[in-house]
């Protein structure tokens, strides 16, 4: 049987990812210089200004202004001719203190979920990151999108852009790229010739391989132009790429973004530790395929359930693989946080190109493997 499936992923200067980006590097800036600081940030942006928002309690204060202009500016909105200038652009600051009655059910031995909710976490055996081939795509494109731009191999290409990935299956099994959608902002002088022909053979035939790109159709550019973008094309917001951020839409989401949150807020850190387990799961043989839904209600250290779905992959029963899960892992935030020392890890960096499939990050750590193994062949 075939089936088709796409993924999206947007790069850095996409109005909503630069959002995520700030209010990321603003959690970094509280957190480098005070570890308990508690944070919840919002960003947006329009063709006029920027929103700096949310509640922050910290023994460290600092120039935030200057800061959001410095990010702005490296993500290569810094001059006039792009309507949309960090050095320039007017910001509005609107940031108080984390509510109390939030406060006494985090703060304490035992730290209580910041929020209540519902996190996902996923993990599958079709690529050496343990994610979907398209979604994986997708991310390499926007990382290379972001190479030539940088390095001005393309140097006409401007902040924004998006692409998706389209990947056939057959019989379960990804088998070739089907189509690749590619929209990137670019320069008045550039020809649409000439851009496509760059793209094809700078990006999507550098990030892309060859065997995947059979009666491959390539959409670049589909409108033909592209030169207005960024803020001044669309405005941005924190958490409004949680899709992008998570797993390319192979699994549900629950609704929470990640960006602009301390560690204290299981839509972050839960998902985390659900990603963590699902990897496991599958590096470890016990299934090809797995979701994990995690729900938690605030101020109360264990979740209210745990869930898992194996997608028919595994030959033990979905009921046998959660007792090892309550066996073997601890979702208590507070073992989260010292399991992966959240108050420690550099949250900009993981703003762009999804939050999963990195090597360098703790949660996805395989230290479980044998443990899982040693348990389930008792």
């Amino acid at each position: 049987m075939k089936k088709l499936f796409t993924s999206e992923m947007v790069c850095k200067g996409h109005p909503d990812k630069l959002c995520d980006l700030i209010s990321d590097t603003i959690l970094d800036e509280y957190l480098a210089h005070d570890d308990n600081s508690r944070v919840a940030v919002e960003t947006a942006v329009s063709s006029k200004r920027v929103f700096v928002f949310g509640e922050v309690t910290s023994n460290y204060s600092f120039d935030v202004e200057k800061l959001v202009r410095e990010v702005i500016c490296n993500v290569g909105y810094d001059r006039e001719e792009l309507g949309f200038d960090g050095k320039t652009i007017p910001i509005i600051i609107d940031i108080h203190e984390q509510s109390s009655d939030i406060a006494q059910g985090v703060d304490g031995d035992d730290t209580g979920a910041g929020d209540q909710g519902i996190m996902f976490g996923y993990a599958c055996s079709e690529t050496d990151e343990y994610l979907p081939l398209s979604y994986v795509l997708a991310s390499r494109l926007a990382k290379r999108v972001e190479e030539v731009r940088k390095n001005k191999i393309l140097p006409y290409l401007r902040p924004d852009g998006k692409m998706q990935v389209t990947v056939e299956y057959v019989d379960g099994v990804p088998t070739r790229v089907d189509t690749v959608v590619i929209s990137l902002q670019h320069n008045e002088e550039v020809s649409y010739g000439q851009l496509r022909e760059d793209v094809t053979t700078e990006i999507i035939e550098k990030v892309i391989d060859s065997k995947y790109l059979v009666d491959t159709k390539y959409l670049i550019n589909p409108t033909g132009r592209f030169v207005i973008g960024g803020p001044i094309g669309d405005s941005g917001l924190t958490g409004r790429k949680i899709v992008v951020d998570n797993y390319g839409g192979y699994c549900p989401h629950g609704g929470g973004a990640f960006s602009g949150k301390d560690y204290t807020k299981v839509d972050r850190s839960a998902a985390y530790y659900a990603r963590y387990v699902c990897k496991n799961l599958v590096a470890s043989g016990i299934c090809s395929k797995c979701l994990l839904e995690v729900g938690y209600a605030i101020g109360v250290s264990k979740p209210v359930s745990i869930y898992i779905d194996t997608y028919d992959t595994s030959k033990y029963d979905n009921n046998v693989i959660l007792e090892m899960i309550n066996e073997l892992f601890d979702f208590r935030p507070k073992n989260i946080i010292d399991t992966f020392d959240l108050k420690h890890i550099t949250y900009h960096e993981l703003s762009n190109y999804g939050h999963f499939g990195r090597e360098t990050s703790p949660f996805e750590a395989l230290d479980m493997v044998e443990k899982i193994k040693n348990y389930i062949e008792k």
